[in-house]
């Protein structure tokens, strides 16, 4: 969350509600969840959409034991968002319950990580299934549902991304990738963008490019940074460079199929593999929408043009698609494929296993081979029966719920409502976004993101809008005073 929003936030908050009151609370990002309009005391007051679900009451520790037991033996980084953490208690599809049993819409997902809702029944059902046949055996024996799970997710990839590794995290699934890139190419160098984030493990810091995940400790070696080719924030960019609903206000002379920026940040690519790396390069690593960076779109054709760079110099191009895939944009199951490329190794995470610690690096069979040369890779708990389980469960759910087609229309529903209040509000900088990844851009501050499961509807999407109009709304009131 950025300094400015803390800022609104603090002002916004009243007292806390009494304890296991039912109340209703919404939920939108800059990582956050939003405490009720009535907590904030908001002059407007939306009215939020119905939930058939009733939580558990809430009977483990009390509050203020949480905090105690999280300042001596939880990890000292400041991680939490709000003065008052949220407790959180139980969850159902979109919704979030926490220990005093106010109810909150969520809008970021667990960070775009819960893809089909909390605790889908389908999910849950293929957990429980699992768990009381097999836990765990290890790769060393087989099991059916790895081989069952990884022809199901074969079958949504294109030839020849057709051998995959199942491991646990995203940041693991990158580590992987770069492995296998130095591996296949014989070279050490490694393309990544700035405000790129692809993880916080030994190889992974070193493609990240957020200044408060950089240490001053030698990490990540044979990683360079180049320019993000941003369209809103950059020094290039107009209305028709990125493939969304929603474009910059920026003007520009470029005709609708014809993006003039694209070719200025080319130049900038050329000038970094002229200039920063060995003339035989590893490879190159992209979010097809950048995640923690706000959520960045590109302009069109520049993937395309990179990758081919890329290739000259001997080089693999790395899809990450922790955040952008299993249909969350919309228009395409895979963001690399909102960008007609074909990467030589995808990675993918979060929304994998809709909250269970899941991931998969997906490969060709040339690059796989590349890797099994070099190195006897093992993974104890990747590919486990209960991961497996839940992760079939997470692409049927996908497939039989058309969660894929929600996205597309919810997403683009919800981009153009808030496109209107860009033209209402001048704090509001830039919307941008595709499917259900959805980005505003303050004029003075960063950026909020809104990535909710995808079984979210249109009248909580109403409901969110008219919630952050609200806050909006009260913001401009109190800087006028």
């Amino acid at each position: 969350m950025t300094r400015a929003w803390r800022h609104l936030l603090k002002a916004l908050h009243l007292k806390t509600l009494s304890r296991w009151t039912p109340k209703t609370c919404s939920s939108l990002s800059a990582g956050a969840f939003w405490t009720s309009v009535t907590r904030r005391g908001l002059h407007t007051k939306p009215s939020m959409p119905p939930c058939d679900f009733t939580p558990e009451r809430y009977q483990s520790l009390a509050y203020s034991r949480v905090l105690e037991i999280h300042k001596q033996h939880l990890s000292p980084v400041l991680t939490a968002y709000f003065p008052e953490p949220l407790l959180l208690h139980q969850g159902h599809m979109e919704w979030l319950f926490d220990h005093e049993g106010n109810r909150y819409l969520d809008f970021f997902s667990g960070i775009v990580t819960v893809s089909v809702g909390h605790c889908h029944p389908k999910v849950n059902a293929a957990a429980q299934r699992q768990l009381g046949r097999l836990w765990h055996t290890s790769s060393v024996f087989f099991h059916p549902l790895i081989h069952e799970y990884a022809e199901k997710l074969s079958a949504l990839l294109p030839e020849p991304l057709k051998v995959i590794f199942l491991v646990n995290s995203g940041s693991e699934a990158n580590d992987l990738a770069v492995l296998m890139a130095r591996a296949h190419s014989n070279s050490t160098d490694i393309i990544s963008f700035r405000g790129a984030y692809h993880g916080c493990s030994p190889y992974a810091l070193g493609l990240t490019n957020v200044g408060i995940y950089k240490m001053d400790l030698p990490h990540g070696m044979g990683c360079q940074p180049t320019m993000c080719p941003d369209v809103f924030r950059g020094p290039w960019g107009g209305s028709h460079c990125r493939d969304s609903p929603v474009q910059t206000i920026r003007k520009c002379s470029c005709a609708p199929d014809c993006c003039q920026a694209k070719d200025q940040y080319i130049e900038q690519f050329k000038d970094t593999l002229s200039t920063s790396v060995a003339k035989s390069i590893a490879g190159f690593f992209a979010e097809p929408i950048q995640g923690v960076n706000g959520f960045v779109q590109y302009p069109k054709g520049f993937l395309k043009d990179a990758f081919e760079l890329v290739r000259e110099r001997g080089g693999v191009c790395i899809a990450d698609e922790v955040q952008t895939g299993f249909g969350r944009l919309g228009s395409h199951f895979w963001g690399f494929q909102t960008h007609d490329v074909l990467p030589d190794i995808v990675t993918m995470a979060k929304g994998i296993g809709n909250g269970f610690p899941m991931a998969a690096v997906v490969t060709t069979p040339e690059i796989a081979k590349s890797l099994a040369k070099r190195l006897l890779h093992f993974n104890t708990f990747g590919g486990n029966p209960v991961a497996c389980a839940i992760g079939s469960a997470v692409l049927e759910v996908i497939k039989e719920e058309n969660l894929q087609e929600n996205s597309q229309e919810v997403g683009t529903y919800m981009l153009l409502k808030l496109a209107k209040l860009r033209d209402e509000f001048e704090i509001v900088g830039d919307v941008r976004g595709k499917g259900l990844m959805i980005g505003i851009e303050m004029v003075k501050d960063k950026t909020f993101r809104i990535a909710p499961s995808m079984c979210i509807t249109k009248p909580e999407a109403d409901f969110a809008v008219e919630v952050f109009r609200s806050a909006l709304i009260q913001h401009m009131k109190r800087r006028a005073k």
